[in-house]
């Protein structure tokens, strides 16, 4: 399976984050607001300027820097009944 960057995906996509490129700050930064390994992320909005995510109902905004060095694979959210 091939992964991409976050900014890379639409609005309303699901996304499952595989991996984070880059110097150990920017591991660390990523992992401090909640996003590390087999997370789930929902895009709200990646336009230009930051891109906006859901992340376990909370919204968190990341530079588009930032964001570029989150790996991660589309995510086929469940249906529930």
């Amino acid at each position: 399976m091939e992964f991409i960057p976050l900014t890379s995906l639409r609005p309303r996509d699901y996304a499952r984050v595989k991996g984070i490129s880059g110097c150990y700050k920017a591991k660390k930064r990523l992992y401090e607001l909640g996003l590390y390994r087999d997370s789930v992320v929902k895009v709200v909005k990646n336009d230009f300027g930051p891109v906006i995510l859901n992340l376990s109902g909370n919204k968190l905004a990341l530079g588009r820097k930032l964001a570029s060095k989150v790996m991660v694979e589309l995510y086929v959210k469940p249906n529930r009944r």
